[in-house]
């Protein structure tokens, strides 16, 4: 295995934006309470981990300067809403 480049950590990053819009769409009138609740911890869940990735040091993380206050925001709202 092999570090991600940069334009791969770029696109994760890109990517978590995704599950940013969903926790932040309010529930639809076709989804149950337990729907909307599980799609919301699906996408925390997905935010937190990519929060952990790491470099194959399994210390490292593979963030730089990327700024995660949306992501923070997102997580929050999320966990309030579970």
């Amino acid at each position: 295995m092999e570090e991600k480049t940069t334009d791969e950590v770029a696109a994760i990053f890109s990517a978590a934006g995704d599950s940013v819009t969903v926790i932040n769409t309010a529930k639809t009138s076709e989804e149950t309470d337990a729907e909307f609740k599980a799609k919301i911890q699906r996408n925390v869940d997905h935010l937190e981990t990519i929060k952990a990735y790491k470099k194959l040091d399994e210390t490292t993380s593979i963030w730089g300067s990327e700024n995660f206050t949306a992501i923070d925001a997102a997580i929050t709202k999320g966990k309030g809403l579970l």
